[in-house]
């Protein structure tokens, strides 16, 4: 994934994306004496940034698979985003999800037209080694999540570019990290404009695939399920996003169940916006300290809002 293909795929989202608004956080700027907006994917028109990708991806598709149809696994924002895509475009979408899928999620993909096909496992990566493997025996063109050039540019390079044109300041850039598709598009978006860019990847304490693959030297691809409701933030990292990102990211923060649920409060106390647990990890990043210090005008990402009353209830419990 390059800069280039990053502008290509904000050239053509133009006019079919919303450009989501970044709004200041006061308390949150307060607390680090340095500027801090929120870039505000949950926003977004399904629901989360990862239309940007998928779109992009599948604009791509040549006349045969086109019609032979497209098929992606997903914990639910990306399986909207291929739906909503493939609604658009003409094309049938099958989406493979785990058996843990969110409820509102699962319906949203249902509602936009898909074909969901419901997986036996809890988590994430069973669900995608079974999804491949369907999708090739139906002859399906799979889009992935995260581990390809293209989810890269649109997800991430596309968002990046977006910042820095409304915030030409920021330097700091703090990022949720599931497979690592976004935080890999932003990683090398930014890095490529400002050379004294900082990336702060946050992940699910319980899946931290992007520190393992740090301390390891080499992309931890699968890891085993864990019961959380920030469900894409579980699994292992894709090995192209982690390619990029093992020299880009310079700090990873990893948030527990009970942090995250707190970021979903806070941010309904004090910005009145709703966020998943999976894009309320970067907002936790720094109400625990854990993002650590910011000495830049910082920007934080909140990736999606989809999020089912029953799961509301029990994180406002």
């Amino acid at each position: 994934m390059t800069s280039a293909l990053a502008a290509e795929a904000a050239a053509f989202l133009k006019g079919k994306i919303r450009r989501t608004p970044v709004d200041p956080s006061p308390a949150l700027s307060k607390r680090y004496r340095v500027p801090v907006w929120l870039k505000l994917e949950s926003l977004q028109i399904t629901g989360s940034f990862k239309l940007r990708g998928a779109w992009f991806s599948m604009s791509r598709l040549n006349p045969a698979e086109r019609q032979a149809g497209v098929a992606a696994c997903s914990a639910g924002n990306h399986g909207k985003a291929v739906a909503h895509a493939a609604r658009e475009m003409g094309v049938p979408a099958t989406i493979y999800v785990p058996s843990s899928v969110d409820e509102s999620k699962h319906r949203g993909m249902l509602e936009l037209g898909a074909e969901v096909m419901l997986s036996a496992f809890p988590g994430y990566d069973d669900t995608l080694e079974w999804a491949e493997a369907e999708a090739r025996r139906a002859g399906l063109t799979f889009v992935s999540a995260f581990d390809d050039a293209a989810i890269m540019a649109g997800n991430g390079g596309s968002l990046a570019l977006e910042i820095l044109e409304d915030l030409p300041e920021v330097r700091t850039f703090v990022v949720p990290v599931g497979g690592g598709g976004m935080a890999a598009g932003v990683a090398v978006t930014a890095k490529d404009r400002y050379r004294d860019a900082a990336i702060v990847g946050c992940q699910l304490e319980a899946s931290p695939a992007l520190k393992m693959s740090l301390d390891r030297g080499h992309a931890v691809t699968r890891l085993p399920a864990v019961e959380t409701l920030a469900g894409g933030l579980e699994g292992g990292i894709g090995a192209q996003p982690f390619d990029l990102l093992r020299t880009r990211v310079d700090r990873v923060a990893l948030l527990t169940e009970a942090e995250i649920y707190q970021a979903v409060r806070w941010m309904l106390e004090h910005h009145q916006h709703l966020m998943e647990p999976s894009a309320a990890v970067t907002v936790a990043a720094l109400l625990s300290g854990k993002v650590g210090p910011l000495t830049s005008p910082a920007v934080v990402v909140v990736s999606g809002r989809n999020l089912s009353v029953t799961a509301l209830r029990r994180i406002l419990a």
